[in-house]
């Protein structure tokens, strides 16, 4: 609960199990933890529940993740990254804080939209795999469970994205891959750098068609 945040990490051991236990941990490190901007932490941290927040002010845990003071990391395990926000000479408040965690919070799948575009764009992983499929749709909780099973499998090499078919701003990646409504569920694997992607229409969602169709690209 928002009572329980942020976890204080006082040695290197607890905050590498903080960092390691989540999909996205973020740890704000601040000498004075009662500065105003660890108080501002403490309020974006109330504002996302799903995700830890730690906060530290040892000096060996600074030291340990190269962090300068006053600074709040996001680690993310999808991509092996992390991103930094410097909270120093800045008018950082809670507000811009969440955006920022908002903003580059990857999970095993992301959701594409607007706000998370960013942190998908700036994805250190070379090769996307969008499921691109009506959440609406009762088959929906189904097809995820696989997705994301498939998205066990590939942690660190792709990048696995859901995009709602429904959401009108994802309208120009559908007209992208040249697909209609009508042929989803789709998946469509890209590889960032040369643009090179390729489509596939899926009646339904395998773990095996998903494996099969990653591991053609691939090679």
């Amino acid at each position: 609960s928002a009572t329980e945040k942020p976890i204080l990490l006082n040695n290197i051991p607890d905050a590498e199990a903080f960092v390691s236990g989540a999909e996205v941990a973020v740890i704000g490190f601040f000498q004075d933890p009662q500065s105003p901007e660890a108080e501002q932490f403490r309020r974006a941290a109330g504002q996302i529940p799903e995700v830890p927040f730690g906060l530290s002010s040892s000096a060996a845990v600074l030291s340990h993740y190269g962090a300068s003071e006053n600074t709040v990391v996001l680690f993310r395990r999808v991509d092996n990254d992390r991103r930094d926000l410097d909270m120093k000479n800045r008018e950082v408040d809670a507000k811009k804080l969440t955006r920022f965690v908002r903003m580059n919070e990857l999970r095993l799948v992301t959701e594409y939209d607007p706000v998370t575009s960013i942190g998908v764009m700036q994805s250190s992983l070379q090769f996307n795999l969008l499921l691109i499929t009506d959440k609406m749709s009762p088959k929906h909780p189904e097809r995820m469970r696989k997705f994301r099973a498939a998205a066990e499998l590939y942690m660190g090499k792709i990048l696995f994205i859901l995009l709602d078919s429904n959401l009108k701003s994802n309208e120009r990646v559908l007209s992208y891959f040249q697909l209609k409504k009508s042929q989803l569920p789709a998946l469509a694997i890209f590889h960032t750098p040369d643009d090179e992607h390729e489509v596939l229409t899926v009646g339904e969602i395998s773990i095996d068609r998903v494996q099969d169709f990653c591991n053609r690209f691939l090679q």
